[in-house]
């Protein structure tokens, strides 16, 4: 990797996000010539909105979840030599000015791979309800993966190409992040949570996680654990 010149691939899994994408993808190619939009079966425009952008475009023919869909991204990021590898979310949650701090600790050598934590930063508009289950993921994250955190189940990542290398997601949906931690911790690579800025919104909530979905979800993993 070149300090200096590196290549900065942002992965960014979208499914039916034709509202959001365009702007999303535009705002992160304004920086980062990279950017891999996964377009995980959608029945909408997605990826025709993606149309002239400059995004390097993949296609699922079918939806298998966000998680299938960052492999996919992380796959296709290591075959075109990324050195770095981030990952971003469609519905425009996140602030794209927030990757440089991201990618930083990794590019100085401090760090094989960043966290993003809005509650080391700021989360704005965060209903109590989505701040409450939130906690509660971390409380699950702390004592089932053993990995002491402050935000589990935030989509906003950095990997160096060596851990980007070794993170082999097989938990198609929404468990995903939990798995990835507990494959950075198996791994024992050297991670750093960095404040970071997310922007809730109702079209962000709606697409958001409801509090069954997050009982399944640890449910799911305990079960995965017990096998």
């Amino acid at each position: 990797m070149t300090r200096d010149n590196p290549k900065i691939f942002v992965i960014i899994a979208a499914y039916n996000e034709s509202r959001t994408i365009r702007s999303v993808t535009d705002k992160v190619l304004a920086n980062y010539s990279d950017v891999v939009v996964v377009d995980d079966g959608s029945s909408d425009d997605t990826a025709a909105r993606l149309a002239g952008s400059g995004a390097h475009v993949l296609h699922h023919c079918i939806n298998r979840g966000q998680g299938a869909a960052l492999q996919t991204g992380i796959c296709f990021a290591l075959s075109e030599q990324a050195d770095i590898v981030v990952t971003f979310d469609a519905d425009g949650q996140h602030d794209q000015h927030d990757i440089e701090a991201l990618v930083r600790p990794i590019l100085d050598g401090e760090c094989d791979v960043t966290l993003g934590s809005r509650f080391l930063g700021n989360a704005h508009n965060i209903p109590l309800s989505r701040k409450l289950m939130l906690k509660a993921g971390v409380l699950f994250t702390r004592i089932f993966s053993r990995v002491k955190v402050s935000d589990s189940h935030n989509g906003l990542r950095a990997f160096s190409r060596r851990a980007a290398a070794s993170i082999q997601v097989t938990m198609d949906r929404m468990a995903h992040a939990s798995e990835i931690l507990d494959q950075i911790r198996i791994a024992g690579w050297t991670f750093r949570e960095i404040p970071v800025d997310i922007y809730y919104s109702e079209y962000s909530l709606a697409k958001g996680q409801s509090s069954w979905n997050a009982i399944k979800i640890g449910l799911q993993i305990l079960l995965r654990r017990a096998l």
